[in-house]
């Protein structure tokens, strides 16, 4: 009886590694599939959310007293040297 456990351990231990196998070498594709359209739903996504036109130098600006006397009380820069630009008026 004890010659029959024994060659039960490598039976159960053989089962086991063809279950463990075959789940180790299922078909994986779909997931992959899934995520690499989420990928592309966010790359679309990213591209429409910088594709906004941004704002000219022929559309008129819209005047909002708050920040113009936010901007008129700090020195303004020039964006090229870093230093206080020359304003007139």
């Amino acid at each position: 009886m004890a010659a029959l456990a024994w060659l039960l351990i490598p039976l159960f231990a053989v089962v086991g590694a063809a279950i463990w196998g075959s789940w180790a070498q299922r078909n994986k594709t779909i997931g992959d599939v899934a995520e690499l359209a989420g990928y592309a739903r966010f790359r679309d996504a990213m591209e429409r959310s910088h594709s906004v036109p941004v704002p000219s130098a022929t559309t008129p600006a819209v005047h909002d007293p708050a920040s113009a006397s936010a901007s008129a009380s700090a020195p303004a820069l020039s964006e090229r040297e870093g230093s206080p630009a020359t304003t007139t008026g």
